[in-house]
């Protein structure tokens, strides 16, 4: 078996996973502060982006290669409602920077999560009415929300929400619309996962959320099956493509959903599991050159199709370089 593995160009030859910049997906944070680009201080690397700084750091992308970026919005605290009325608002932060994208890159994918915990004063992803998410108010506000983001240019609507039924209806409401041509890719086996706290401080949920947690409509990270489920219910209503989030703590989760459906299916490499790869390479603990590009093709070598990840630019970077 070593023979195959003695030179640089055999290995090369006889790989069976390849990891290439069409994989990749980039998360990133717009907010409306004072500075250009403000580091997050749980989040190593990452940091939010002034809407025209934004703009910028998308054109690096498309040039080099990235097919699609995801825009999270670091929601004034002031515009936060129990109701999340923002989301709503034609003109909010992250419908004016998918208009200032499309406008000056018009070639990448934009993306958009639809979910109301940037907009909650109680960082919940739906409507809260006497201690309880409920469902079919919140699919209702989705619907207006995913409308909302198309309009403003959106070509990829994300329900990250996991109520019940949403896909089917934002589907609807988007056909409605005359929007038969965006795709929707459904969080559709996303966990209640100790991954996120990063992405929380981001887009600054997390003290809204206040030591809560989305137990009653995340998933059970025990469950497998469970989402097999999920995923075959997505589908039915409608998704183009499915996500499993978080990624690196459920690969057989990417495997199993891949090999059941034969769908476009995503990872996401969550805030926590990138903070931890990041701050073990800064503290020189592993190999930075080499840690990303293992835990991506992890993603790939599990069954799937592309991965969101925080490293897309620096990762793209060094495949171009070769």
């Amino acid at each position: 078996m070593r023979r195959n593995r003695q030179t640089g160009w055999t290995r090369r030859l006889v790989a069976e996973t390849r990891l290439g910049v069409d994989d990749l997906i980039w998360p990133a944070f717009v907010h409306e502060g004072p500075e250009d680009r403000a580091a997050v201080g749980s989040f190593p690397g990452v940091y939010r982006l002034s809407v025209p700084r934004l703009v910028d750091e998308v054109g690096e992308a498309a040039a080099l290669g990235i097919p699609l970026v995801a825009v999270f919005p670091v929601t004034d605290p002031a515009l936060k409602t129990p109701d999340g009325e923002e989301a709503l608002n034609p003109e909010n932060l992250v419908c004016r920077a998918v208009a200032a994208i499309k406008a000056a890159v018009p070639d990448i994918g934009v993306m958009c999560d639809v979910a109301l915990d940037p907009f909650t004063s109680h960082g919940h992803d739906g409507l809260l009415r006497d201690g309880t998410i409920v469902n079919d108010e919140t699919v209702e506000v989705l619907c207006r929300q995913a409308v909302i983001q198309a309009d403003a240019g959106c070509d990829v609507i994300a329900p990250s929400d996991m109520m019940d039924g949403r896909v089917g209806a934002i589907r609807a409401a988007l056909d409605e619309a005359g929007y038969q041509d965006r795709r929707i890719l459904s969080y559709a086996a996303k966990y209640a996962s100790a991954l996120y706290g990063p992405f929380r401080d981001a887009v600054g949920s997390a003290p809204n959320l206040a030591g809560g947690d989305k137990k009653t409509y995340q998933m059970d990270p025990a469950n497998s099956d469970e989402a097999l489920r999920e995923v075959a219910l997505d589908i039915e209503e409608g998704a183009d493509m499915v996500m499993v989030k978080p990624g690196l703590f459920y690969l057989d989760i990417v495997r199993r959903v891949k090999d059941a459906f034969g769908m476009p299916t995503y990872a996401y490499q969550v805030s926590g599991e990138y903070a931890m790869l990041r701050a073990a390479a800064d503290a020189g603990w592993v190999d930075d050159d080499r840690i990303f590009f293992e835990s991506l093709t992890a993603f790939k070598r599990a069954g799937a199709d592309g991965i969101l990840t925080y490293a897309a630019v620096e990762v793209a970077r060094r495949l171009k370089a070769g």
